[in-house]
């Protein structure tokens, strides 16, 4: 495979779904027959080979599907793909029961390390054949909530807007435009609400049904184990949402607080005034698209030899996709292309300070991915989610000292917007994680007690948001249906907060010595998917979320910046 293709140039075609299966059983009784570890061993590689090229062209199919979703072409791919996924489930589940009981897993374990026995066996937990319908339907209604949410045209001044083009004017500093745009994109989904009701209902209940074939009370368990958690569970993260309301909602609510006399505007602040940060507006980025990724690779260049060489590939192969365009998916994401042992970030810039945190936090992934490219198997080049979301929260951070190349005159604004969007961010991402544990306990809920729910998390959460009806879409508690994870990943939001933690661990670092605090994030890097998560954290020297005085000394070192950053002459 040549290491240089393009994006663009990388070729695809949809494989035979029977020759796939046909292949894995094949593997699969050759591993079982195998008489010596070396011949176990060649099956293993040759599987890695072959499933990482079926799995390069879903992943090619995914990405081009989500560049333009109206292409009728990757359209029809990504409908392959939905059904052929479960179908493929069945058949790899199979070689992970011949893998946890070959006679020669003590060898494996020696070369390999024993994480992918354990992870093994969660997947093997998460599966059964009576779901496999159930997977097809379920992926069918999340292509589905991603085609609307894509489909949508805005009507906004005379003109019309896709939801990431019409962030610009949801923190504009014009408080009646900005109250307007707000209005108008709650007036979308409202439009919409008996489509998105419809389907998240259904995925709820799909999902229920799901985890009681597998003698599960309701969907959590199976919902844990789908996201691969291998070091935690339910009572961590109970833990966890506890601190969060003991500890940070007390310092967010001092930073809107302040927000609110910055802005001379009543406390609490409606959705719309909670967006804007200062009054002359949020700092944004200098330039054009290409002046935001030319300050990219200068960021890189210096930043160390590894991520010079790793965003010099990202930019000459074209390996990112980031304007904002009609027909494209919603949000951001990164993505690897195992067979051409590349990364690629998929994103909408749509002139906020956003489009810098893009270039940085997906690129924490990429970079992540880029580092551990060539590690065997192929499942431990990246670790679970939470364990993820450290690379790419943290890398924002170490953005700062560039800040100026980003953001021009705005850089201090950026600064003290961006530590209070991480501090101010995990009580919305810990909200979002207790509302789905209420949803999937009470399946039987109707839409409307769904809302209610979420509503109620709000004055836990979000005390200083003002539910008075003024943009009702959000004030009636329906604002969770605009946040895609809910939809697509259950129980996924969580990982950002514990990463986030993880993020002022590194920020509080960055502020000490900050050749200290980049040896500790590549050593935490290059371990790749090789541990837990709370073992990749110990290794680099680093504390764990799940201990409630790390998540206080990271609330108090941050809260105490805050207060005391010179914001003179800004307004």
């Amino acid at each position: 495979m040549s290491n240089a293709v393009k994006f663009k140039d990388m070729p695809y075609e949809r494989p035979d779904l029977d020759k796939i299966k046909a292949m894995l059983q094949d593997l699969t009784a050759r591993l079982q027959n195998a008489k010596s570890y070396e011949e176990a061993k060649a099956v293993f590689l040759e599987k890695e080979e072959r499933e990482t090229h079926v799995y390069t062209y879903a992943t090619l199919a995914s990405i081009r599907h989500s560049i333009d979703t109206r292409d009728p072409f990757y359209d029809g791919e990504e409908a392959f793909w939905d059904q052929a996924g479960p179908e493929l489930a069945e058949y790899g589940q199979a070689w992970t029961l011949a893998m946890l009981n070959s006679p020669f897993r003590p060898d494996f374990e020696r070369e390999y390390g024993n994480l992918m026995f354990l992870n093994a066996e969660i997947s093997l937990r998460a599966f059964d054949p009576k779901n496999i319908p159930l997977m097809k339907r379920e992926n069918e209604l999340t292509t589905e909530y991603a085609k609307l949410i894509a489909s949508a045209q805005i009507e906004f001044e005379g003109k019309t807007y896709t939801h990431s083009q019409m962030t610009p004017f949801k923190t504009d500093p014009d408080d009646a435009r900005r109250l307007a745009a707000w209005k108008a994109q709650g007036r979308w989904f409202k439009d919409h609400q008996a489509d998105l009701d419809r389907i998240y209902d259904e995925l709820v209940k799909l999902r229920d049904q799901m985890g009681k074939n597998l003698g599960y009370e309701n969907y959590i368990p199976l919902g844990y184990d789908r996201m691969g958690r291998n070091c935690y569970g339910k009572a961590e993260v109970e833990r966890f949402r506890e601190a969060v309301q003991k500890y940070l909602v007390p310092v967010a609510d001092a930073i809107y607080r302040r927000q609110a006399q910055r802005l001379g505007v009543p406390y609490p602040l409606s959705f719309a005034d909670e967006a804007l940060a200062f009054r002359s507006g949020n700092p944004r980025p200098r330039g054009t698209a290409e002046d935001i990724l030319a300050a990219g690779r200068k960021f890189y260049s210096e930043l160390s030899p590894e991520t010079k060489e790793f965003f010099d590939t990202m930019l000459d192969r074209e390996l990112m996709d980031v304007l904002s365009t009609e027909g494209k998916a919603g949000g951001g994401y990164c993505t690897d292309l195992g067979e051409y042992k590349v990364p690629f970030i998929f994103a909408n810039f749509n002139g906020t300070q956003g489009d810098v945190e893009v270039v940085t936090h997906e690129a924490g992934h990429a970079f992540a991915m880029y580092m551990n490219r060539d590690r065997v198997p192929q499942s431990s080049i990246w670790p679970s989610m939470e364990s993820c979301e450290v690379h790419s929260m943290s890398m924002e951070f170490m953005a700062w000292p560039w800040a100026e190349e980003f953001f021009g005159s705005d850089a201090r604004k950026f600064r003290y917007s961006h530590l209070a969007g991480a501090v101010t961010f995990i009580p919305y991402g810990t909200m979002v994680d207790h509302f789905q544990h209420e949803v999937y306990e009470h399946p039987e809920m109707t839409p409307a007690q769904r809302h209610a729910v979420w509503k109620r998390l709000l004055g836990v959460y979000q005390p200083w948001l003002r539910l008075d009806g003024d943009i009702p879409f959000y004030a009636d508690g329906e604002g969770w249906q605009r946040q895609r994870h809910i939809y697509e990943s259950p129980f996924y939001y969580i990982d950002y907060c514990l990463a986030q933690t993880v993020s002022l661990e590194f920020w509080a670092l960055l502020q000490e010595d900050r050749r200290t605090a980049w040896a500790r994030y590549m050593a935490y890097t290059k371990q790749g998917g090789s541990r837990v998560f709370t073992e990749l954290l110990q290794n680099a020297g680093l504390e764990s979320p799940f201990d409630e005085a790390t998540l206080r000394g990271v609330c108090e070192k941050a809260a105490r910046w805050l207060e005391e950053y010179d914001l003179a002459g800004i307004q």
